[in-house]
């Protein structure tokens, strides 16, 4: 016989049903909204070692990212960068990217080969992979974060690039394996109810050529993204990265191997 608590266990647990059902969906069609400019601030620090883990250098940089500007333009500033030697924190001056100081451009989510065109990083000395690596950076973790809601399934891996060959203008080519999507369920950040974004490629083959260097290795990547439900705003997100590859500075026969590794955050200055 059914007691007055079994019953009313049991409709509790089917209205929780029923709200986790709807809870663990993610919205579709909801366009991103930008109602006013909005500032970032991306910080990647690369660490290179060699196969023992013994760090031969440390580099940090950062910049401040705007975008909802007017027309959907978005635009660099303040982007710098402070050296080490060995496995010590980054320590001194940092020495400002004067070049990169105002780069504006329009952005558009679902067409990134702006900044793959070869006349893009005008005026960048060919040796600043780090300063494109911010803007390409950039533009993965929104492409990532906002672009993929339709697809995304609660802890289903979404395959979202296999096999994708891009050519870095000036810098050399990357091949993105197998890009994978995961919806990880939902989280909090800045006071925005979140859905929480994994993401990761292994395995990558990638060459780098400039009057610095030549180097030839895989690279595996992955991170996390917090993406606001309302308004579809990036609260938060991290970047990380492992190099293996062989390396020969200019001038140089004979290569090493080095390993680099580098995290990353990007986060809003100011949370609203």
């Amino acid at each position: 016989m059914r007691t007055f608590f079994s019953v009313l266990t049991c409709g509790l647990i089917l209205l929780s049903d029923g709200a986790a059902a709807e809870s663990w969906t993610l919205p579709r069609g909801v366009a991103v909204k930008d109602n006013a400019p909005r500032t970032y601030r991306f910080t990647v620090e690369y660490s290179t070692s060699d196969t023992q883990g013994h760090v031969l250098q440390r580099q940090i940089i950062s910049g401040d990212y705007t975008r909802g500007l007017p027309g959907g333009d978005v635009i660099w500033r303040n982007v710098s960068q402070i050296d080490s030697k060995g496995g010590g924190e980054p320590s001194g001056s940092a020495k400002k990217r004067e070049f990169m100081e105002g780069l504006r451009f329009h952005k558009d989510l679902t067409n990134s080969s702006g900044s793959m065109a070869p006349d893009f990083f005008r005026g960048f000395p060919p040796t600043a992979v780090f300063e494109r690596n911010l803007v390409w950076d950039t533009e993965m973790i929104e492409l990532f974060g906002q672009t993929q809601f339709e697809h995304l399934k609660l802890n289903q891996p979404y395959h979202f690039l296999s096999n994708q060959t891009v050519n870095m203008p000036g810098v050399g080519a990357f091949n993105n394996r197998d890009v994978q999507l995961i919806w990880m369920g939902r989280s909090a950040r800045n006071g925005h109810e979140c859905a929480l974004i994994g993401y990761s490629a292994y395995f990558n083959p990638l060459e780098i050529e400039n009057e610095a260097m030549s180097l030839k290795g895989r690279s595996h990547y992955w991170g996390q993204i917090w993406v606001a439900l309302v308004g579809k705003q990036i609260e938060y997100a991290t970047l990380y990265e492992d190099v293996l590859a062989e390396m020969k500075p200019a001038g140089q026969d004979t290569p090493q191997v080095v390993s680099v590794f580098r995290s990353g955050r990007f986060e809003p200055l100011s949370a609203k």
